[in-house]
């Protein structure tokens, strides 16, 4: 290790917060589900991804960029993705190519380094069926009408990474009970492809050609890549039943192993203005309608706001997403970048590590706590307000290591100081805003509420202040950033 600092997690599968012993200093293995491309990835798929990239960034401090191995898989074979391409009428090839490309740049826009392996689930059927195959030799699976299933009861210890038991699962059980299942939790490890679907040379005998199950998927791509067992696996807390509970009994019971990761971490889930996110209650966002729209707010957001407020809350905890957050993280983002500007540091990708604070990583060895680490930046912001270089260094440098490019900010900032400056724009809002005063004089409040409305949409914010003294509102303007 290269730090003094002690690395804690909190261990799903122990319920505690331990100490961090790689099983091999050298080659420090972390896997983590990606996604299943067949459309935008929306904010709550994003969380992960920043969490789990502050971590990556956060090992290959500790142990040497070239001593950590990060995979991150992509689900090129599923359900959604069959359905979206038929609706679509484009081959599954061509949508999934194109979905994963957008990932690629929606995440890059986000921060977040590449994993160094990238796995494709259709590039690993031939580890799936292996495996599928040794879980059927050593009685922990069975075929049932073309399908393989994983023998639930086969398991003593099944249900010891969510903390349920076997009999609670059984009770409160939503699964499809097939005829063909000897129990109810029993899950698919492969599945006859329907006509039009992908479809592969079946395991086990069965003849006709069918699809992996999406477990099987994870715990055949992790162990080609990062080995049988390995040292964390991570994801959002809603994967941790049953898809992770199935990684586990499939790698254990197909591989003879005790645990398949030693530490397993789970973000919180999140929510958008204080509601679960859903289409139907339409607060449904993607990365790339706050990057590259003005659906959220009237405005486009930079990549490092929306990675920001992605790190505001602990990584365990729940996570409230509102366009009040972004508008203070655009806002300290703003700050921060003139602190920079002032002690002539830009603050970008590549300031030196070695300005890098000592609280900054001792908060986030303690738990990956973010909220810590950025406490850590309003200090140094304040002390370099007030002259010190070497404190604007630790900030540039703490920036660039928490992945916060300032260069999106600045140029929204630019551009919107140039907006605020054109002359004709300026003589229109005033023109606008004179017309709004004498509708509220004349009680007229739905035409003055369409004018804040019209300007708004173009961008331009008002600010009503009312004189103490003598009771006049005073309407002063400025372009949104």
């Amino acid at each position: 290790m290269t730090s003094k600092h002690q690395l804690k997690l909190t261990n799903t599968l122990s319920r505690t917060k331990e100490d961090f012993v790689p099983e091999d200093p050298s080659n420090v293995r972390m896997y983590v589900c990606g996604p299943t491309v067949y459309d935008y990835a929306h904010i709550g798929n994003a969380r992960p991804v920043v969490v789990f990239d502050t971590l990556y960034r956060l090992l290959r401090h500790l142990y040497g960029a070239d001593h950590v191995t990060y995979a991150r898989n992509i689900t090129d074979v599923d359900d959604k993705i069959n359905a979206r391409a038929a609706a679509e009428g484009v081959t599954i090839r061509d949508l999934t190519e194109r979905t994963a490309a957008q990932y690629h740049a929606d995440m890059a826009a986000l921060g977040a380094l590449s994993p160094d392996v990238e796995p494709r689930a259709t590039e690993h059927i031939e580890d799936m069926k292996a495996m599928i195959e040794r879980l059927v030799a050593t009685g922990h699976a069975y075929v049932a009408e073309g399908h393989v299933l994983f023998d639930v009861g086969s398991m003593e210890d099944y249900g010891r990474l969510s903390g349920r038991s076997l009999d609670d699962m059984r009770a409160g059980a939503r699964v499809e009970v097939a005829p063909y299942k000897k129990g109810a939790m029993d899950f698919v490890l492969w599945k006859p492809s329907k006509e039009g679907e992908p479809g592969w040379p079946s395991p086990c005998g069965i003849a006709e050609p069918g699809r992996p199950g999406w477990h099987i998927e994870c715990s055949a791509m992790a162990a080609r890549h990062l080995g049988e067992t390995f040292d964390i696996h991570g994801g959002g807390i809603d994967l941790v039943f049953p898809h992770h509970e199935n990684e586990v009994a499939q790698s254990r019971c197909s591989h003879g192993s005790q645990v398949m990761a030693r530490y397993w971490l789970h973000n919180g889930f999140l929510q958008v203005e204080g509601e679960k996110m859903s289409k139907s209650l339409g607060n449904f966002i993607t990365v790339h309608e706050l990057l590259e729209t003005d659906k959220v707010g009237g405005r486009r957001w930079a990549g490092a706001a929306i990675r920001l407020v992605l790190t505001m809350s602990h990584y365990r905890q729940p996570l409230d997403f509102t366009e009040k957050a972004l508008e203070e993280a655009t806002a300290l983002l703003t700050r921060w970048a003139a602190t920079l500007d002032k002690c002539g540091l830009d603050g970008a990708p590549g300031e030196a590590a070695a300005a890098l604070p000592d609280d900054l990583i001792e908060a986030l060895c303690d738990d990956i706590n973010t909220p810590r680490a950025l406490a850590v930046l309003h200090r140094l912001a304040r002390e370099a307000r007030g002259g010190d270089v070497d404190a604007g260094r630790g900030l540039a440098a703490s920036l660039a290591f928490l992945g916060l490019d300032l260069s999106g900010v600045r140029a929204a900032a630019e551009e919107a100081r140039e907006v605020a400056a054109d002359p004709a724009l300026a003589a229109r809002v005033d023109g606008l805003i004179a017309e709004r005063k004498a509708a509220r004089e004349a009680k007229d409040w739905g035409e003055a509420d369409r004018i804040r409305d019209l300007l708004a949409a173009e961008g331009v914010v008002l600010k009503d202040t009312r004189d103490k003294a003598t009771g006049e509102v005073e309407t002063s303007w400025e372009v949104a950033q």
